[in-house]
């Protein structure tokens, strides 16, 4: 007698609940550091993180095992595609999750989320100075192979001692978020409105200026905090504006694809509590405590609506062939 064990394909944009899970976690771990708060809810939420990617690793794996055609048609869609950056990204934030336990895991683990990370933003943008890519085909997903990668290349490798490296990643992610940002924003003032389907998407927009700001802060902390200031007030920008487009976007009823929203959430909360934790006495003291608030509250709504998605039995699809006989 054999017996089948079958896996649900998961599509590599669920990565992005290790994103938030993990940001989240930084930001509590943060917290600990300049207002003395309590550790358990930062490593908890590390933890959580952790157990959700190596189950969203095993399903990613066997997708690629027992649905291979999935598999391949997602790394060839013009927008899809992009999510599978999310991997390595992910296993980096385990790995900085993983660093006040254990150095070489949590050095092995970034070491492979780096190379997964750059070899794949190497790929996928040789792919799209390639053209032949429809106005509507570009969406804030762009920014997941090359900017939110590098920049969390340079600021988890600083947490590991190698700030030095994690600077030239900053400037990777910096440049390619200045360059994609044009394209975008040319896109959205000037193009047709994006489908309901992709508008959660555009909570990735918040995200490159505040990982940004966190990796710049993880990199060169003694630096002056003008730059990080700015970057941060970037990101409160892009944050109101989402927030007065939100009626909008939640046309779009809430799902999983409403994790776009937490990491650059969460790293809006993390870079002003660092500052903060490192000395800064200016309008930071008085801001970081608010966006503390708001990434929780985010963070925690997302997660709700996942986790009743999950009971309703349509968070994943259907499961597909055979993996192990």
């Amino acid at each position: 007698m054999s017996m089948t064990i079958r896996l649900p394909v998961v599509p590599a944009s669920f990565f992005g609940m290790v994103l938030g899970l993990a940001g989240l976690g930084g930001s509590w771990r943060a917290a600990h550091s300049a207002w003395g708060l309590a550790s358990w809810p930062g490593e908890a939420l590390m933890a959580l993180a952790a157990v959700v990617w190596a189950v969203l690793v095993v399903f990613y794996v066997g997708k690629w095992i027992a649905s291979r055609a999935a598999a391949q048609a997602e790394i060839v869609h013009p927008v899809h595609c992009c999510f599978i950056g999310l991997v390595g990204v992910a296993t980096m934030l385990v790995a900085g999750g993983a660093a006040p336990y254990s150095h070489v895991v949590a050095l092995l683990l970034y070491i492979a989320g780096a190379a997964f990370t750059l070899v794949f933003a190497v790929w996928r943008t040789g792919g799209l100075w390639l053209g032949d890519r429809t106005v509507e085909q570009s969406t804030p997903v762009l920014y997941l192979p090359t900017v939110a990668g590098t920049f969390v290349v340079g600021a988890v490798g600083a947490g590991l001692g190698l700030g030095d490296i994690g600077q030239f990643f900053f400037g990777c992610g910096l440049f390619g978020w200045l360059a994609i940002e044009s394209v975008l924003l040319h896109r959205l003032l000037t193009s047709p409105a994006m489908a309901s389907g992709l508008r959660p998407t555009l909570g990735i927009q918040l995200a490159p200026p505040v990982v940004g700001a966190v990796s710049l802060i993880a990199v060169a902390p003694s630096a002056p905090p003008l730059f990080a200031h700015a970057l941060i007030g970037y990101g409160i920008l892009q944050a109101l504006v989402l927030l007065r487009l939100l009626p909008w976007i939640l046309e779009e009823p809430l799902a999983p694809s409403y994790w776009a929203f937490t990491f650059g959430v969460t790293a809006l909360a993390t870079a002003p509590i660092r500052l903060v934790a490192l000395g800064d006495k200016g309008s930071v003291v008085w801001l970081a405590p608010i966006l503390f608030v708001f990434a929780n509250v985010a963070v925690i709504a997302v997660a709700g609506v996942t986790v009743r998605r999950a009971f309703q039995g349509r968070l994943l699809p259907a499961a597909t062939g055979p993996i192990l006989k």
